[in-house]
């Protein structure tokens, strides 16, 4: 039943005009229009807004006012391509599961804005939540691809900076390692229809622009993720990421991080953002909302 519409959405991705890894003025065009070509639902409200400086995008969607939480949403796009308002699609689809409000946050792209400038935009939109008198417990964060690893490097950030955790974090294929060292680098080359050695290899020394790719912060497969809050992965069998996602689950587990790791065989990269025709996605998104509402702590004293 859902493996052919998992067939059909990687035949969709295989031959896309996106290359990951190409021009990135034109890419950041094609992956707009690809991500932008599919109408939002009727019941999805959105308005541009700010927070600590960084743009973002506020995203409500269902047909009464959101009552839960707040997610802070990062899109993918290899720390290269992509936007918030490309990121409303998926976001709005796991704030209507969950009854919450997504904010979703345009974080600074290399190469212009190469490492740590990604990190720092995110920790300065947490901060101003914060700072607005969100409560920690009523922020649920969520990322995909590069915006998973992203999601990573903040809690890792508000950790260090003594901020107190958001509620839960959850983490869609997510790019934690930009070493590449993933075995799944090799085993799914062939299976991947969305991502490449060479493609990730390209937008990696973007990013870095020549940092040590082992820094925590840019991967967080190798940081002590001791006193993260519960945790999400969700990941496709045919990702050469899938091996991100596996070592990221067993180190949070040996960090003592509540963790929960759920893999989809024969899904691509990001499947869940085909939700709105894939059941096998939505299915995943109703499990990403289970998992997030499960942890909101709206009644959480301020911070200070």
């Amino acid at each position: 039943m859902t493996r052919s519409q998992l067939d059909s959405v990687s035949d969709l991705l295989l031959n896309s005009p996106l290359d990951l890894g190409g021009d990135v003025a034109k890419m950041r065009r094609i992956f707009d229009e690809m991500l932008g070509s599919a109408p939002l639902p009727d019941d999805v409200r959105t308005r541009t807004t700010e927070l600590g400086g960084v743009p973002a995008v506020e995203v409500r969607a269902g047909a009464t006012a959101p009552t839960a939480g707040t997610l802070l949403y990062f899109h993918g796009g290899a720390y290269a391509l992509g936007s918030a308002a490309a990121g409303v699609g998926l976001a709005s689809e796991i704030a209507r599961r969950t009854v919450a409000t997504a904010l979703s946050v345009d974080y600074r792209l290399a190469p212009e804005h190469p490492f740590p400038a990604a990190v720092d935009d995110v920790l300065a939109a947490y901060r101003a939540l914060l700072d607005e008198g969100t409560p920690a417990g009523s922020v649920a964060v969520v990322g995909e691809s590069a915006g998973g690893g992203l999601a990573l490097a903040l809690l890792l950030a508000i950790r260090d900076a003594g901020l107190p955790q958001p509620s839960s974090a959850t983490v869609l294929s997510p790019w934690t390692d930009l070493t590449q060292s993933g075995g799944s680098m090799a085993t799914r080359a062939d299976a991947d229809p969305a991502l490449t050695r060479r493609a990730l290899q390209a937008r990696a020394a973007d990013y870095l622009a020549g940092a040590d790719p082992r820094t925590p912060l840019a991967s967080p497969l190798h940081a002590d993720l001791h006193g993260l809050p519960p945790l999400l992965i969700q990941a496709g069998g045919r990702e050469i990421l899938l091996d991100d996602a596996l070592r990221l689950a067993a180190r949070a587990a040996h960090a003592d991080v509540p963790v929960t790791l759920r893999t989809f065989p024969g899904a691509p990269h990001v499947f869940q953002g085909f939700a709105p025709v894939v059941d096998e996605a939505a299915q995943a998104l109703d499990q990403v909302a289970a998992f997030i509402d499960s942890h909101f702590r709206p009644e959480e004293e301020e911070h200070e």
